[in-house]
């Protein structure tokens, strides 16, 4: 598969803020086939980034003292190609700065924000790391989703902050959802999540990874520590399963079952990245 040319405001990259860096690796690396390199401490903060098949598929980060009380979580970074105006665009249309642009060396620029529903999302601005170098394939990402408590709030904030051409899949009281772009072509998903998430539980991007076999997988993710919190499904987007890793960090894996391909992942995962 090529190199991925993610466009502007859609997701480019996605990583781990993680408890136990090394643990993370472990796990990773066995369920997905991962190898890694971890950058400069000085310049980089000793982050992780992950290979497959010689193509960098995402990153780790080890939380920070002062970041003890977070969970652990996957994050979704959408692209952009001017971070301090994006970070202009998110205050002025109810989100919240939580991280103003910082330079990354050599790298690119990267912000952290709450969209108008309380879900956090992270932006990146290129310049020699581009993003994530394969999708869709097994042990690389292949859908990107916002479950969201505030459905019409959250369409409206990624159309006007991220120019989103968003497409309608379902509109009825009982399922919600809306994707950028359509078809084939679409990029991520909006899903109305009001009646599934707990009270204590925020809006949240949620990650899915491709994999050959849902189910060895999942038996594989779980000897290694991990826990089944859903699923196995079969969709017409493919066998689906709801994870969380040792230390506690949420992800979805999806399979293709014949209907579609690995990358047709969620709700609304019509299509590749």
């Amino acid at each position: 598969m090529p190199t991925p040319e993610p466009t502007p405001g859609a997701p480019c990259w996605v990583d781990l803020m993680t408890t136990d860096a090394n643990q993370a690796k472990q796990f990773y690396g066995e369920l997905f086939g991962w190898e890694f390199q971890t950058g400069d401490q000085e310049k980089y903060g000793g982050y992780i980034t992950a290979q497959k098949n010689g193509k960098t598929v995402a990153g780790i980060m080890q939380k920070q003292e002062d970041q003890a009380s977070m969970p652990d979580t996957w994050s979704t970074y959408l692209w952009s190609d001017d971070a301090a105006a994006t970070a202009a665009a998110v205050a002025a249309n109810g989100g919240q700065v939580y991280m103003e642009p910082m330079d990354v060396p050599e790298q690119g620029h990267m912000a952290f924000f709450g969209d108008a529903s309380g879900a956090a999302i992270g932006v990146w601005q290129p310049r020699e790391m581009r993003g994530y170098e394969l999708v869709g394939e097994p042990g690389s990402p292949a859908w990107h989703e916002l479950h969201t408590k505030d459905y019409a709030a959250a369409v409206k904030f990624y159309e006007e902050v991220f120019g989103w051409n968003t497409d309608v899949m379902s509109d009825t009281p009982e399922f919600r959802y809306t994707t950028l772009g359509a078809g084939r072509d679409a990029k991520a998903g909006i899903y109305d999540a009001t009646a599934d998430l707990p009270a204590e539980v925020p809006s949240n991007w949620v990650v899915y990874f491709a994999v050959e076999d849902a189910d060895a997988s999942i038996d594989k993710a779980v000897s290694l520590g991990a826990t089944l919190v859903d699923g196995p499904d079969d969709t017409p987007h493919g066998r689906l399963a709801t994870l969380t890793d040792p230390t506690g960090a949420r992800f979805k894996v999806v399979a293709d079952t014949g209907q579609g391909n690995a990358a047709d992942a969620g709700p609304g995962g019509q299509g590749a990245l």
